[in-house]
């Protein structure tokens, strides 16, 4: 596979809004296979740093061959919820834009082996990091209905996950549930009837839900982002791209309690908690592709870039 068919979302409003010093030091805790990463070295002087992070094997070999052609660039094996650890490892301090592009990759979901897409048949996997944890498969084994239905309802936004996660059990305890190809057809099945052949798939959003839960990316989300917050320097810049409403609100939720962190009751005629901000809106309203890229780029029709920056 040729790892440069990705294609990188919202790339200049997203380099744009990170590089605010030539000179500075930067992050990009989803390295992928480099789109955003190559942006931004390309704004970089010689004195400009840029360190990448990422769970998946694979853009860990690409980001190393990457760092083998460019001195200013280093890539670690570590997930965004560690980012306070994988920056005390390369020993930086003051952090001056850090960037989040949530979900998966293009060449993930071009890879039936990974088992992220419904499109592809593959094993029931979904991890980001193949090196551990527990395959969807695995995991399928051991959860309950009620619970299999709200994480299809919370993380998939799924109308119909009630009846969705009782047949994704009752195909599981047939043992007829092995493979990708086979979740989709239960999740087609398992649809009403009128909503089978609308645009979009019925089985789109189980599989988004699942992917969410098996590699805990709501958890990984807020510890990434609380951490970004904490290590940026004044000024610093944090852009996330997010896919999907679910994880669009969670950023906004928690850049929001740090813009307006008061907690004195509304009819208090003056703060008297303490609380003062330390990050401002630079982009609240989301950013969202054009109409020209997502014609050059359906999977980046739902994508959304918030913006903050620190201020103490």
């Amino acid at each position: 596979m040729d790892i440069h068919t990705h294609i990188p979302v919202l790339l200049n409003p997203f380099v744009d809004a990170l590089c605010i010093d030539r000179d500075g030091h930067y992050v990009d805790t989803t390295f992928g296979r480099g789109g955003h990463a190559r942006a931004l070295l390309s704004r970089l002087s010689d004195k400009g740093r840029l360190l990448a992070l990422d769970r998946d094997p694979q853009a860990i070999a690409e980001g190393e061959r990457l760092a083998a052609d460019d001195a200013r660039f280093c890539i670690r094996h570590w997930s965004f919820a560690d980012l306070g650890e994988a920056l005390d490892e390369v020993g930086w301090c003051n952090i001056n834009g850090i960037g989040f592009d949530l979900g998966v990759s293009s060449p993930q979901l071009d890879d039936a082996s990974r088992g992220f897409a419904f499109g592809k048949d593959g094993p029931l996997d979904m991890r980001m990091d193949t090196s551990g944890g527990k395959t969807l498969a695995e995991r399928l084994q051991h959860v309950g209905e009620r619970e299999l239905a709200r994480i299809l309802r919370e993380y998939g936004d799924e109308r119909y996950s009630g009846r969705i996660a009782r047949a994704i059990l009752r195909a599981r305890d047939e043992s007829k549930l092995m493979r990708t190809s086979e979740l989709e057809n239960v999740c087609f099945h398992a649809a009403p009837r009128q909503a089978r052949y609308g645009r979009t798939h019925p089985a789109t959003r189980t599989f988004q839900a699942l992917r969410i839960w098996v590699n805990d990316e709501m958890g990984q989300l807020e510890a990434g982002i609380k951490g970004a917050m904490d290590r940026l320097a004044s000024g610093g810049r944090l852009a996330v791209i997010s896919f999907h409403s679910g994880e669009d609100r969670r950023v906004r939720d928690l850049i929001e309690a740090r813009v307006h962190p008061c907690t004195c009751p509304p009819q208090f005629p003056v703060c008297v908690c303490g609380k003062t901000p330390d990050m401002r809106w630079v982009q609240k309203k989301p950013l969202r592709s054009s109409e020209d890229e997502c014609n050059r780029n359906p999977r980046s029709r739902t994508a959304r870039l918030r913006i903050a920056e620190k201020l103490q």
